[in-house]
């Protein structure tokens, strides 16, 4: 098959863009308002974008808690979301009153970062602790802006717990089976792992 984005007469009872580019990471962001009013939620659309310096970008498409607290006080957090949190993490999503924090309402520990005033899931296997460095709506063919903001962070500190990581001084993928996101309803962890070496 083949149709054009644009009108995007695909015909199919879901859209399948999101199937297509998948596995995508989830950025489970913690956020803190000036308030002190704690925010976690999962973003589909997640990233590392940059190694030197570290920089992980997520996209919201739309002005969440999220989205007001990291522009007020610059700094978040990004928790990795294994298969033994994946139902808490989507548990998170759910739309809450405004104020209400979703690590109570999914039963997780909320711990305040070491270098940045923003709340990070004390169950999660690692944790960067991030700096923003730009919010950004990304431009269209013609020029416009599009709704959907993205959110850049500059890594600045990383928690990982001791029993993920292997003997050989890894991140054990396997033992973590770390959660991504596909199309639909869908997702997939990342415990079927194998190494390839690039030649040359």
């Amino acid at each position: 098959m083949f149709y054009t984005a644009d009108r995007n007469e695909h015909g199919l009872a879901h859209d399948p863009f999101k199937a297509i580019v998948s596995p995508r990471p989830i950025g489970w962001i913690g956020s803190r308002s000036r308030q002190g009013r704690d925010n976690l939620a999962p973003y589909s659309f997640f990233n590392a974008v940059s190694t030197k310096p570290k920089i992980i970008m997520f996209s919201s498409d739309s002005p969440k808690d999220s989205l007001e607290n990291i522009a007020e006080t610059g700094v978040f957090t990004a928790n990795m979301v294994s298969r033994d949190l994946a139902e808490k993490m989507n548990l998170t999503s759910a739309p809450l009153a405004h104020g209400v924090s979703e690590f109570e309402a999914a039963g997780l520990t909320p711990v305040t970062g070491r270098l940045v005033e923003a709340p990070f899931v004390g169950e999660a296997y690692a944790v960067l602790e991030c700096r923003m460095t730009a919010i950004m709506k990304p431009p269209t063919l013609d020029g416009a802006e599009t709704e959907s903001r993205l959110v850049f962070g500059q890594v600045v500190a990383i928690h990982i717990r001791d029993e993920a990581i292997t003997a050989d001084g890894r991140l054990d993928m396997a033992g973590v089976r770390p959660v991504a996101r596909m199309g639909y309803r869908d997702y997939c962890d990342g415990g079927d792992v194998f190494e390839m070496k690039r030649p040359g």
